[in-house]
């Protein structure tokens, strides 16, 4: 049997093991690479043994399938291989934010139940303040926050017992971002990560894939291309922080054939002035997830940049997703696409009900790639769900969206994020689709803020382009002229740069706490 033929009958079932496949890979490509980082690389026989070595290690320490461990530090081939070993002996992983506070790192520790935790010197400040009831640490880079990696790593050639996880057994919990309140510990099952790797076929994956990643390995964003690479055989390049210069000049070299980027990523690539004098012919897809695209920035993209693009639309949660294949839809770049095969998407009203054809509605969706639930949190578990009158479980996103007569699904907003200003309904996402054609505007977002008079007002918050000085009053009156009464911004403020989360999400509530001390 040749190596397509054995990783094709691996990957057929209907459920299948991650973990397995690394060791299938390192039995039939040894020397293919694996992973790499700015200082490392490991081949697929030097993982699969370290994989052995972490999950014997995991199983000598105690830990057993189910139990849970962090890893809080920066991208890196140790981190990748702890998660993957933590994968083989059944021990789900907490990826956590190394850019949290030390109360909040503390509460998802504790929260995670984690029986270890693996860092290294760029979370050391953060860990040293939080309260963690003394959970062992490991130090990935051999630096002083914890016992050094490869001392703890169990012998070489120390096999560990075999593990058999369901499809409900936990593979990781991702912590939600923060962004709007108490993050909390989404619980991902081995079933929902292997629903990607059914799709990776599609999208090209296999033996000869470079998959180039620059954002963090605690998000689910990077996880969606992470593990698909690895099982079909391919290599992953790790960027510890994203750089543009740094990010074209590692794609052209390596030749690398597919990428996951946020759209404020693509956005700085777009407009950096060496961009189209890289070669980048290599590409054969490009992803993007986790945050609003706009239309005109997917042209850009499909114009200038070789490959298919992508956009994945869902949560973290699960609970179904919706794909735009832009090179092969060019008119429906407005949109995020159709519901991917077996997801079930549909609208619901403020009751709860299905809304009719051609109506607007909160997007809840349904498929194998589902949460199990949020850990140690069932009512919020409860909250987040939607049940069909026929009983089937469905995961509520907060978005509000509406299909056209073709089916691609087209977002308004999220609906915590709409404003109700003087009893109408404002999609901040309008207005700002107004802002971004000024030809000043780099980046922009548009939140409620409270008003005596309306209740809420949208408020607009812009980053004007190098060198612009084009007066803000300016900018206001202009944009109020193309908007509706009810719609009009009240203010419109500079600001350097939007804050965002790691992935690219604007922090709207850090903007309103900043407006609201002045």
């Amino acid at each position: 049997m040749t190596p397509t033929e054995t990783l094709t009958n691996a990957i057929a079932p209907d459920f299948g093991l991650i973990a397995d496949l690394i060791r299938i890979h390192a039995n039939e490509r040894p020397d293919h690479l694996a992973l790499r980082d700015s200082e490392r690389t490991l081949t697929y026989a030097s993982l699969n043994v370290l994989m052995d070595r972490i999950a014997s290690a995991l199983q000598r320490d105690g830990l057993a399938k189910g139990d849970a461990i962090v890893i809080c530090a920066t991208s890196s081939v140790n981190y990748a291989a702890v998660f993957l070993g933590a994968l083989r002996a059944g021990v789900a992983v907490a990826p956590l934010a190394p850019g949290s506070t030390p109360e909040s790192l503390g509460r998802m520790q504790r929260d995670a139940e984690a029986k270890l935790v693996f860092a290294d010197a760029s979370t050391a400040e953060v860990l040293g303040a939080a309260e963690t009831n003394g959970i062992p640490r490991i130090a990935l880079d051999g630096s002083g926050v914890g016992r050094a990696f490869d001392d703890w790593l169990a012998p070489e050639g120390s096999p560990p017992a075999r593990v058999e996880p369901e499809p409900s057994s936990p593979f990781n919990i991702i912590y939600s971002s923060g962004t709007t309140g108490e993050p909390k510990g989404i619980v991902q099952g081995h079933g929902m990560r292997w629903s990607h790797v059914k799709r990776g076929a599609r999208y090209e994956y296999g033996p000869d894939t470079v998959t180039l990643l620059s954002t963090p390995l605690y998000s689910n964003t990077t996880l969606v291309v992470f593990f698909p690479t690895l099982a079909f055989g391919g290599q992953v390049i790790l960027m510890p922080k994203f750089d543009v210069a740094s990010y074209l000049r590692l794609a052209q070299d390596s030749r690398v054939t597919h990428t996951m980027l946020v759209p404020v990523q693509y956005q700085r690539l777009m407009a950096h002035p060496s961009f189209d004098a890289h070669d980048l012919s290599s590409f054969q897809y490009k992803f993007s997830t986790s945050a609003p695209f706009g239309a005109a920035l997917k042209a850009d993209v499909l114009k200038r940049w070789p490959g298919g693009l992508v956009e994945f639309y869902g949560m973290t949660e699960g609970g179904g997703t919706c794909i735009l294949e832009a090179h092969l839809h060019p008119d429906k770049l407005h949109t995020v696409g159709r519901p991917a095969e077996g997801s079930d998407i549909r609208l619901i009203d403020e009751a709860g009900q299905e809304v009719p054809a051609g109506g607007d509605g909160e997007v809840v969706g349904s498929s194998a790639g589902m949460m199990v639930g949020y850990h140690r949190q069932p009512e919020k578990t409860r909250e987040a769900e939607w049940f069909a009158p026929d009983g089937k479980r469905f995961i509520r996103t907060g978005d509000v969206g509406r299909f056209d007569a073709d089916g691609f699904l087209t977002l308004f907003d999220r609906k915590k994020d709409m404003i109700i200003s003087g009893g109408f309904n404002i999609y901040p996402s309008d207005l700002e689709a107004v802002l971004r054609a000024h030809p000043a505007v780099a980046d922009v977002t548009v939140v409620g803020m409270p008003s005596e008079a309306w209740g809420e007002t949208p408020v607009g918050f812009v980053v004007r382009r190098d060198g612009d000085t084009t007066d803000p009053a300016e900018m206001l009156a202009w944009t109020n002229a193309q908007l509706g009464k009810t719609q009009r911004l009240a203010s419109l403020h500079l600001i350097e740069e939007l804050p965002r989360s790691a992935i690219g999400k604007v922090l709207k509530r850090e903007l309103r706490e900043r407006h609201g001390r002045g």
